[in-house]
């Protein structure tokens, strides 16, 4: 199924699972539904299983939003005390669509949980009350991890609530994030159980191999003391004062252990200046995010600043998680929301796109773990593999077989949607809209075709992805940049610096200086006829838009 025709099945109210590979835009569509949505001023619950994917939809985790918590179990007397949460009331009352990222990472009975909470804030028995309900995810992903007590995990699919949903399926086919067809086809084999010699031989390229990207690497291990390990000794390297920030705890011990293990800050928080870290809970007013990296510019035993990816320095301030139960505090920790981030978990890097990656799986200990980690690196060249197990690339064969089943209805699925007319399918979407629009609701004037092009070069998606997004030609777009550019000489465009090398950017642009310029405009031209046949006029107009 395309990107196009799933999003006009959401639009006519149906409850749906997005799927696909990774890299297929599923949380693009939601962007785009969520966008479409808020145009029209509905309330959205906007959530996901984990922190890090919420923030991508600009969300928060379905634990929270729900008011489930950590709890496994939910009592009457559970029920009854969250109905006493006016908070919660009004979330319920308000939202008509939920939408829950990253569904593989959800217990099957929490999900069970969810819908409780949801038809007894909503009144009645319908599925999460009669909420449009939208899930989304890979299950070719790592499932969901188990608590100490807890039965093993099993995936959502087999909830009762998500037999009660009468999904459709939209399986996306389309692929965003792998360009380079060689590793794509790695990537499917090992998601289609049919890894061969010539796939491993293919990968073997790529042992101790430096990545041919420009970025640093982020390394990709997959347990933690190994991470740890490879953390402190980055930042053993670095000149200067170490310091220690040591977590403050309060309340209940049994309850601070609990969110001691659930919180990505660490107990003690080692740093120096140049370390590099990741943020770990969202900040909407200093406008950092769960997954947000930066270096450290300053640190003393009062202060500590960073320095982000968007080139924003921040005084990072301590922060809390809490339990809370009636209204009062039961459990509290205090600490800075950073981590070192040299390296990172196989396990945390689900959701993200990374242009380079050193890849370590000799010690993968469960199925999908290569793919979970190879599918975060756009290309072949991009990857550094440090070391791999059979286990790694092998895929759960439960996992196999709903997969198929899920072609199979998505495709079904499309076949009904394709024979509905498009005046049908337009009354099904004003219909729909009309009945969870606030009464009247005039549509949010649309943005002009090269300011949606500014809000997404300014979201920090590369050409590739806006292209795709906007389903224009590229020469469109660079239109768009052009004009961009000139009414705002400070506009950011270093997503543009993805597109190609820093060795070809660099000859292109060498190339734009030689050719000279006139009214302060670089001629293409003159540029054109300096390089070889394999550089593009597009290839140097992008050089062009870089060149301050």
């Amino acid at each position: 199924m395309k990107q196009s025709e799933a999003l006009q099945i959401l639009k006519m109210g149906h409850n749906a699972f997005v799927t696909g590979a990774a890299g297929s835009g599923k949380t693009h569509l939601l962007n785009e539904y969520i966008r479409y949505l808020r145009e029209h001023n509905v309330s959205i619950g906007i959530t996901a299983s984990t922190g890090i994917a919420a923030t991508h939809m600009g969300g928060v985790t379905i634990h929270a939003w729900s008011g489930l918590g950590i709890r496994d179990t939910l009592s009457p007397h559970d029920i009854s005390s969250m109905e006493e949460k006016s908070y919660l009331w009004k979330r319920f009352e308000n939202t008509h669509i939920l939408i829950i990222d990253e569904i593989s990472m959800l217990h099957h009975f929490r999900l069970d949980l969810i819908n409780k909470i949801a038809q007894s804030f909503k009144k009645n028995d319908k599925p999460f009350g009669g909420m449009q309900v939208i899930l989304c995810g890979d299950f070719f992903q790592l499932p969901p991890i188990s608590r100490q007590g807890e039965a093993p995990a099993k995936f959502a699919y087999h909830s009762d609530s998500w037999k009660d949903l009468e999904l459709k399926i939209c399986y996306l086919e389309e692929q965003h994030r792998q360009s380079d067809g060689v590793y794509l086809d790695i990537l499917n084999a090992i998601r289609d159980n049919t890894v061969s010699s010539e796939t491993t031989h293919i990968l073997a390229t790529r042992l101790h191999q430096d990545p041919e990207t420009v970025s640093t690497p982020t390394k990709l291990s997959t347990h933690n003391i190994s991470v740890d390990t490879e953390n402190m000794r980055e930042l053993e390297k670095l000149p200067g004062e170490m310091f220690e920030y040591k977590m403050k705890g309060k309340g209940r011990e049994n309850l601070v252990t609990i969110l001691k293990k659930g919180c990505l800050a660490p107990e003690t928080l080692v740093l120096k200046v140049g370390a590099r870290v990741m943020m770990v809970k969202n900040n909407f007013e200093e406008k950092y995010a769960n997954g947000t990296l930066g270096v450290v510019t300053n640190c003393d035993n009062y202060n500590i600043t960073v320095k982000l990816a968007d080139k924003r320095t921040i005084i990072v301030k301590q922060t809390s998680w809490k339990i809370e139960e009636d209204g009062k505090v039961k459990a509290e920790i205090i600490q800075y929301p950073i981590r070192l981030a040299w390296a990172i978990t196989v396990h945390k890097s689900q959701g993200m796109s990374l242009d380079s990656a050193e890849v370590d799986l000799t010690q993968a200990f469960e199925k999908v773990m290569g793919y979970v980690a190879l599918s975060r690196v756009r290309t072949l060249g991009g990857l550094t593999l440090r070391g791999i197990n059979k286990k790694a690339l092998e895929v759960d064969s439960e996992v196999l077989d709903f997969d198929k089943k899920f072609r199979k209805h998505s495709k079904r699925h499309t076949e009904e949607f394709l024979k509905k007319l498009p005046e049908e399918i337009a009354r099904e979407h004003k219909k729909f809209i009309e009945r969870v629009a606030p009464p009247g609701t005039k549509k949010i004037k649309k943005l002009s075709t090269t300011e949606e092009t500014r809000r997404l070069i300014e979201s920090g998606k590369t050409l590739a992805e806006i292209v795709s997004a906007r389903g224009l030609k590229l020469g469109t777009i660079l239109d768009h940049l052009e004009k961009l550019k000139k009414e705002d000489p400070k506009i950011n465009l270093s997503p543009l610096e993805k597109s190609m090398t820093k060795t070809r950017l660099q000859k292109i642009t060498h190339a734009l200086i030689k050719g000279g310029m006139q009214g302060g405009v670089y001629f293409l031209t003159p540029a054109k006829n300096l390089l070889s046949d394999d550089v593009s006029f597009d290839d140097i107009r992008i050089a062009r838009l870089l060149l301050k």
